[in-house]
């Protein structure tokens, strides 16, 4: 985000050593009391002046409880400047049918959503949120749909959906995955679009987290490219009932999100071969444990020496209507 412009003031929620794909690390989990006092200390010296809020992993159902009082207090604090304050919740609970947090925060955040202006769930936990069992694409309109009903959210992008084709023409085709996006109208109307993009055949830690903070800058960047500017001052930035779905600022941040994406991704693919190549060609092999930790390393997302693909993205995979 910062290589993009941002000025940022993080709060961890968890301090680990490495990130948990290798499976094995050291640390701790931020506790509720921590995350606030670490917001209060930001307050005391005037540095909350947010425009932005972007929520990821949180552990436990206290902390997260105290990072949705921070959300609030912010959106409280905008109240008098509709547009001013814009609250990207990315509720991470689980993957492929797998819960990876207590069970007790899957029900704080369904009472933190309708506070949210945009959310960005997985397939697994769009399904957790909405009830619904996600099969095909009509599955996945009707999900999408309840949440917009259910919890008034504005904007909603559900991130890696994978579909069996079968009969069904609209979905992905084989080795393919894609987002499927929707701002509502103000009727709390869906109006949904999808992106379509090649599988890469490598297992990647850190994707959501990536694909969460370039949505965040694409998404204000979209906005504030709006022609006639009156975006910027609307409450959450959910364009008229008239704006066509692919028009939506939504759906071009979605677009250069998954482009930055795309590239990052292949290139850090090729390189993870390379380098697993040259420790073979080193003699280094080791143990089965030893080979899935080097593996780990070896795919690390490659971001920093990318730069530019995060900038100045080649745009190829264009939204459709759903």
């Amino acid at each position: 985000m910062q290589s993009l412009g941002c000025d940022v003031a993080a709060l961890n929620t968890v301090q680990f050593s490495n990130h948990t794909g290798y499976g094995q690390w050291t640390g701790s989990r931020v506790s509720a009391q921590e995350i606030t006092d670490l917001f209060q200390g930001l307050k005391q010296s005037y540095l909350d002046d947010f425009d932005m809020m972007l929520s990821g992993y949180v552990p436990g159902a206290e902390a997260l409880e105290a990072v949705g009082r921070i959300a609030q207090e912010l959106k409280t604090k905008a109240k008098k400047k509709p547009g001013s304050f814009f609250w990207v919740l990315d509720p991470v609970m689980g993957d492929n049918g797998n819960l990876y947090v207590a069970q007790d925060v899957v029900p704080v955040y369904k009472s933190l959503i309708s506070h949210a202006d945009l959310i960005l769930p997985n397939q697994f936990e769009a399904e957790l949120l909405s009830e619904v069992s996600i099969v095909d694409m009509p599955s996945l309109g009707r999900a999408i749909q309840v949440m917009h009903e259910r919890y008034c959210i504005p904007h909603i992008i559900i991130t890696s959906v994978s579909l069996a084709g079968g009969d069904d023409p609209s979905a992905p085709p084989p080795s393919s995955l894609c987002v499927v996006g929707s701002t509502m109208t103000s009727a709390r109307r869906a109006r949904a679009f999808k992106i379509v993009f090649p599988a890469i055949d490598c297992y990647f830690s850190g994707t959501g987290d990536m694909f969460a903070a370039l949505t965040v800058v694409r998404m204000r960047e979209a906005v504030w490219n709006t022609p006639g500017g009156d975006l910027v001052r609307t409450e959450a930035w959910r364009s008229a009932d008239g704006v066509d779905a692919l028009e939506l600022p939504l759906a071009k941040a979605a677009e250069k999100v998954l482009a930055s994406m795309h590239e990052v991704l292949t290139k850090t693919c090729l390189a993870m071969e390379e380098g697993l190549r040259r420790r073979r060609g080193e003699g280094v092999n080791g143990d089965d444990k030893t080979a899935r930790l080097l593996k780990s390393k070896a795919a690390e997302l490659k971001l920093v020496r990318h730069v530019d693909s995060l900038r100045n993205p080649k745009v190829e995979f264009r939204a459709v209507k759903v």
